[in-house]
């Protein structure tokens, strides 16, 4: 049975990187705990399994349309350890204004125009990830 999951798994990390849990998830109808544990840990050890190589490739994917706490939240949510979040994302304040920015710039492209518009832009952002600073910063400048 082991063999069996071992291929199931490769055939899924050849498509696209996964994540440990991912993994277990997915596999879990295929064999028992111990024996996906048991393959699981061979991937790693061989290098075919990494949650950093994820949650990498993750970001990198998702980076350009979505803020930090989105990003976290969902590596947080695929089984990702904190120490490797805080890794793989960017810690660079000015990088995310200037996602949001772009994220901003592609979606409306003009200011808003009243108070009803300014919130609808402010919702848009947040539920993409950004933080209140963030937004404030960025409809501010669209505004000047």
């Amino acid at each position: 049975m082991s063999n069996g999951l071992k291929t199931k798994a490769l055939r899924m990390l050849a498509r696209r990187e996964h994540s440990r849990a991912e993994l277990v998830q997915k596999l879990s109808a295929d064999g028992t705990r111990e024996d996906i544990q048991a393959v699981l840990d061979q991937l790693e050890q061989s290098g075919l399994l990494s949650d950093a190589r994820f949650a990498e490739s993750f970001v990198s994917s998702r980076a350009a349309r979505f803020g930090t706490a989105r990003l976290r939240h969902s590596l947080r949510a695929k089984g990702i350890a904190d120490v490797i979040i805080a890794a793989a994302l960017p810690a660079d304040a000015d990088s995310e204004i200037n996602r949001a920015r772009e994220v901003w710039r592609r979606k409306f492209a003009t200011p808003p125009v009243d108070r009803a518009d300014y919130a609808r832009q402010a919702r848009f952002l947040q539920q993409r990830g950004f933080t209140g600073d963030t937004i404030r910063k960025v409809l501010k400048e669209t505004q000047e």
